[in-house]
């Protein structure tokens, strides 16, 4: 849809995408691929002893765990 030079865009009719259920799903659903692959990292940095692998994985696991918990009590 076009709209003429002295005509505005109707700000209330587009939607806030920052609102939307749809993004929320994505970052939940990215937050908890991302503390499957944090597990599956911290086993393989165990069993290959590499320390490295491990601290990250570790990381990664725990800020998945509280941002998860956060989005769950609605803080997010």
């Amino acid at each position: 849809m076009r709209y003429e030079a002295g005509e505005g865009v109707p700000v209330n009719d587009l939607p806030i995408y920052s609102q939307s259920h749809g993004l929320h799903f994505m970052l939940n659903f990215t937050v908890a691929l991302a503390l499957l692959i944090g597990l599956a990292l911290l086993w393989l940095g165990r069993g290959g002893r590499v320390l490295w692998l491990q601290v990250w994985s570790a990381g990664l696991v725990i800020f998945s765990v509280a941002y998860l918990g956060a989005a769950i009590l609605g803080l997010i």
